[in-house]
């Protein structure tokens, strides 16, 4: 197993005052090449990291006494609570390489991981291979422990991108095909519906003539999803094969949808729009004559942000040109897919975004402010900053107020933002890799408290959530404390629960409760009270 190490952080800021403080730093250490694909926040504040590793001695334990022979990478989970502890760690194990994607929290606070596999049936895996490479998919509770697992495949090769949990509780699954029977080029887009017990529903396969790469799904606020694909083709000219709506194949529903926008340049950013039932609403393309990779999605208040690295001038649909190597370039889109406006920026040399919050104010009408994360990498020279996290931050119409650079004392050569969440406090989980050289990557977790941010959340002395509530909800405490005091009362006054906590949010257990309302009190060690109603369904 690794070991968590606490190390000392300072920040380097490079516009405006600092305002920052590292609230806690975890590296996850390795001797191997391990990659860090996501941190994911749990509905309680809890963190959990995400990707792939080669474990120790390339074997992994049973149940019982003896171990199994495992091959290559496997997934890799560890989660930390909201004060930087490891609860748990985790692995996945196939018989070969199996690299795991994407992360998304469950309702019931559990998690539902995707990643490619290249194992037939074995060791954790409970279903044979569909052909070269598949997308498996794992659903866990909160503790770790497998619910069920699915395989999705066919006889072609298929990658695991992204998932997301949709507003009827089923997932959207998305991922890549490439040289596919029913696909348009060399690689298409391949999404899968499932209910929430992972029964397939429908199947999608969108592309155009070329290479179609999904980097990135988010789901909307009608039960549908937005996908963010990076294109490398045009529409299907001469095909007899229309748009199709779904017909029975096998056990699954199986249609298909090929590009009807025509690409500006070498890569573009292809967007889709999905409706609840996995069908196409519309599709936008937006590049310039160069390549422009898309990385990132994220949802405003009244429509989308689409952000990734671009190297073209101001050409075909791009209307901001670019400064140095490879900028960074944002568009905002409404809710129709229209372009309300687009803005560039550079830190010099190449710079890879790669991830994104958006600060929505308390009634959600109104986006305040854009948190972008990523890093910078020199090309054929030498940089003080190059490799290192940043943190750009802008208002709500793409205009910049701070970068900041973060920099450690125990800073390697090589590091690598793989993902960054701002918290609903104000505070920002940055995780990426770091290491000194290649092949040696260790997971470098940093948790920060930023007062620029902070005073742009509006808090609420105490939130209850989901409320009315059925089984588990979540207080949430508004102010600085250390230890607080959480207690249930019904409307007699009566004392049903009380729980000492250290945690800003808690989860507290109403499946005893009969329907009705009740009263949530906090008292913190601060002297300072708060109290709210809660509603049993």
């Amino acid at each position: 197993m690794k070991k968590l190490y606490l190390s000392a952080f300072s920040m380097c800021i490079f516009t405006g005052l600092s305002a920052q403080e590292v609230v806690w730093q975890k590296d996850i250490k390795s001797s191997t090449q391990d990659f860090l694909s996501q941190v994911t926040a749990t509905i309680d504040q809890q963190y959990l990291i995400t990707g792939s590793a080669i474990q120790a001695g390339g074997q992994k334990p049973d149940a019982g006494s003896n171990a199994k022979q495992n091959n290559g990478y496997d997934f890799h989970l560890v989660k930390l609570n909201q004060q930087g502890d490891q609860v748990w760690e985790k692995y996945f194990s196939g018989s070969n390489h199996d690299y795991l994607s994407a992360t998304v929290t469950t309702q019931d606070g559990g998690f539902l991981l995707s990643g490619t596999t290249y194992s037939s049936k074995g060791l954790d895996k409970k279903e044979e291979s569909k052909g070269e490479s598949d997308i498996w998919l794992i659903r866990i509770n909160e503790f770790g422990d497998e619910l069920w697992q699915k395989t999705l495949g066919t006889s072609a090769d298929e990658e695991a991108r992204a998932v997301i949990q949709t507003t009827d509780l089923g997932f959207f699954v998305a991922g890549n095909v490439q040289n596919g029977s029913k696909g348009y080029g060399s690689k298409d887009v391949w999404i899968t519906r499932l209910d929430k017990n992972g029964k397939e529903i429908s199947q999608l396969i969108l592309g155009g003539n070329g290479l179609d790469e999904v980097e990135k799904m988010i789901p909307t606020k009608d039960g549908g999803a937005l996908l963010g694909v990076y294109s490398r083709s045009s529409e299907v000219r001469g095909s007899s094969s229309m748009n199709e709506t779904p017909t029975k194949e096998t056990l699954n529903l199986v249609s298909r949808y090929q590009k009807v926008t025509t690409n500006e340049g070498e890569g573009d950013y292809w967007i889709i729009k999905l409706d609840k039932d996995g069908k196409v609403e519309w599709e936008k393309n937006f590049g310039g004559k160069g390549d422009d990779h898309l990385r990132i999605l994220a949802l405003t208040a009244n429509g989308y942000i689409i952000g990734g690295e671009s190297r073209s001038e101001r050409s075909g649909n791009k209307t901001v040109g670019i400064e140095e190597g490879t900028d960074l370039w944002l568009i905002s889109l409404n809710e129709r897919g229209d372009e309300q406006w687009q803005k560039s920026y550079n830190f010099k040399n190449r710079d890879v975004l790669m991830g994104m919050s958006v600060i929505h104010a308390a009634d959600d009408k109104n986006s305040k402010g854009i948190l972008l994360g990523g890093y910078t990498q020199a090309e054929g020279r030498i940089e003080t900053d190059d490799e290192t996290f940043w943190m750009l931050y802008l208002n709500r119409d793409g205009n910049e107020q701070w970068r900041k650079y973060v920099k450690g004392e125990s800073r390697k050569r090589e590091e690598r933002l793989s993902d960054i969440k701002l918290n609903r406090d104000g505070s920002i989980i940055l995780a990426g890799t770091s290491a000194e050289e290649l092949g040696k990557e260790n997971w470098k977790i940093i948790k920060l408290g930023d007062k620029q941010l902070e005073y742009l959340i509006e808090k609420q002395d105490i939130k209850i959530y989901p409320n009315p509530v059925s089984d588990y909800a979540y207080v949430e405490i508004g102010f600085d404390f250390k230890e607080a005091d959480i207690t249930l009362y019904d409307m007699g006054g009566r004392q049903l629960q009380t729980l000492k906590t250290k945690n800003k949010v808690t989860k507290i257990n109403t499946q005893a409760l009969i329907q009705g309302a009740y009263l949530v009190v906090i008292k913190t060690d601060t002297n300072k009270t708060a109290n709210a109603k809660l509603i049993k369904k």
